[in-house]
């Protein structure tokens, strides 16, 4: 195995180049013996006191660590650009691309035998794995788990709550005091979201895809057997190094597919579909928008979880976790697959029990027989657009009403609360210039906050439409990923106040009742109203950010670049 071993082209080496690469990393106390024929272990940290999801990772890396030495690996931890969804301006879904070319640039120019991937917050889990996969090197997952589910004057909240609580401190149901209390009541642990939000779908993202130990979703970040996962999957990169068990012999069409299948049972974030793509993308499997409506249209709501259901991911894990539930989709997904531990995946998930079944139900009698995602087309999104089914208001989800049109997320913001509004209950609001170009990133202001006389009527959902993204602890019947977007100039940037629209979601159409003639005409005269960057990583963004519909990937990184270093000059 020595001579297989990649880091050997570094430590292996000997004369001058050998001694300087050994020479400098024994100033950290590194014994000689170390550089010797032992797999070396990169642990790619997304560590930062900015991104408060991960702010435990210091700890759970040691851990890591220890598995690796155990298993007579050489452990080496190393930093990438780390993006905190809850401050990061203007989105962190921008810097998702440029973060996964951290990784993969990282990964490829060190002298590393396998990679741990620690990752927790939204967007840290797909920047990562698409890196990982561009380079195709032994690669293992360890998510950070979900927080503790917070308590709040005698009853359980969680992030999804927040939209609750905005909406009733503006209807004057809720005070400004309270509200502050909440804070602390909701994050009183470490971990990311306690809800089926994008974190939590991307941890059963990565344990469906067979990248991550099973078990590895659901276990709460302050539970200590979070740690245990993390050792063990220390332990385990060292053995997938020696089988040289690849990214690419993990993640095939099925393990996509697999994937498509869970995170419509579990009632997963829409953010999913989007970073499913680029990984798909990154690993040269095809798939398009319209399998995942295809996969996913028999597929039942089982996991009764916020923002779609009652509980939360603690609730999940004292259910059993995942496992159980792909137990329960048996008939539906690729049993075969393999995974990060050398067995398959219904090796993995056969032998488990479900303990709670208010939290996971049975296929037979699932909490919703909708499904978690469905895919629409018409007129209004050319190549497609995106809604949640098991988080919408069943009444809305045949609906035919005026569109009530922003141009852009101020315009929306200075008049959605205008007395003068013309518009109803059953009007659509419709938000333009939230795209992956036309506000760079493609924020996640989608699910748009209702209008204040709505509000006052005691209406907490209406139909809404954008070329954005909704946070996954988000709800409502929010229409997302309209591509493509209005910076393009397509049928979505012409829509006018008054204008019909009708959504069909058991069709999967969604209608723009305007002639091609008069649509034809209004493109003509169309303006984009957008800002363009001129300087930096945005304005390289801006230029090559492929649309929703494919991933939002840059057009240049689709594919991969492979493990061997770019020029070695040693």
């Amino acid at each position: 195995m020595k001579d297989k071993l990649r880091s050997q082209g570094w430590f292996g080496k000997t004369g001058k180049d050998g001694f300087i690469y050994r020479a400098w990393m024994k100033n950290q106390g590194i014994p000689d013996y170390e550089f010797r024929g032992k797999p070396v272990i990169g642990i790619c940290n997304t560590w930062s006191e900015l991104t408060p999801c991960n702010a435990h990772f210091r700890e759970l890396a040691e851990s890591v660590k220890r598995g690796i030495s155990e298993a007579g690996g050489f452990p080496v931890e190393f930093p990438v650009m780390s993006l905190g969804e809850t401050l990061i301006k203007p989105t962190a879904m921008l810097y998702r691309n440029l973060a996964s070319m951290d990784v993969e640039e990282s990964i490829r120019a060190n002298p590393v035998d396998g990679v741990v991937l620690l990752c927790g917050c939204d967007k840290t889990t797909p920047s990562l794995v698409m890196g990982a996969a561009s380079v195709n090197i032994p690669t293992l997952v360890v998510s950070g788990g979900p927080m503790l589910t917070g308590k709040f004057q005698g009853r359980d909240i969680s992030t999804s709550d927040v939209w609750r609580f905005n909406d009733a401190v503006r209807a004057g149901e809720m005070t400004q005091e309270d509200l502050t209390v909440a804070e602390a009541c909701m994050c009183r642990s470490r971990g990311h979201c306690a809800v089926m939000g994008t974190a939590s779908t991307m941890a059963c993202m990565v344990e469906s895809l067979g990248l991550s130990l099973p078990g590895n979703a659901a276990i709460p970040a302050a539970d200590s057997r979070r740690k245990v996962l993390a050792q063990m999957s220390g332990v385990r990169i060292v053995e997938m190094v020696k089988e040289n068990l690849r990214m690419s012999d993990i993640l095939t069409r099925e393990a996509f597919e697999n994937a498509i299948i869970t995170n419509a049972a579990i009632g997963g974030s829409t953010n999913f579909i989007i970073h499913l793509l680029a990984i798909a993308g990154r690993m040269g499997v095809p798939l398009e928008l319209q399998d995942f409506d295809k996969l996913s249209r028999n597929v039942p709501f089982i996991v009764n979880l916020q923002p779609s259901g009652k509980y939360f991911m603690e609730d999940l894990y004292y259910a059993g976790g995942l496992p159980p539930v792909m137990k329960e989709l048996d008939g539906h997904l690729h049993g075969g697959c393999m995974t990060v531990n050398g067995r398959t995946i219904k090796e993995n998930y056969d032998t488990t029990e479900t303990y709670n079944r208010e939290v996971i139900a049975t296929v037979d009698k699932p909490f919703n027989p909708l499904s978690g995602v469905a895919i629409l087309r018409g007129n209004l999104c050319e190549n497609g657009a995106v809604i949640k089914p098991s988080a919408a208001s069943p009444h809305l989800l045949k609906h035919t009403g005026k569109a009530v049109v922003f141009e852009d997320i101020e315009d929306y913001k200075n008049r959605i609360d205008d007395p003068a509004l013309p518009l109803d209950e059953n009007s659509v609001l419709v938000l333009k210039n939230v795209g992956p170009i036309g506000y760079p990133g493609m924020p996640e202001v989608g699910n748009m906050a209702m209008p204040k006389k709505i509000l006052a009527k005691g209406i907490h959902d209406m139909v809404r439409i954008s070329d954005g993204r909704m946070s996954g602890t988000g709800f409502g019947t929010v229409i997302l990923h309209a591509s493509p977007e209005a910076a393009l100039g397509g049928n979505f940037a012409v829509i006018q106040n008054g204008d019909m629209i009708s959504l069909d979601v058991a069709n999967r159409s969604l209608t723009l009742e305007v002639s091609d003639e008069e649509l034809t005409r209004r493109k003509k005269a169309w303006k984009p109203i957008h800002k363009k960057y001129d300087r930096g990583y945005v304005s390289l963004y801006q230029k090559h950010v492929q649309q929703a519909h494919l991933g939002a990937d840059m057009d240049y990184l689709v594919g991969g670049s492979g493990s061997e270093v770019t020029r070695d000059s040693h």
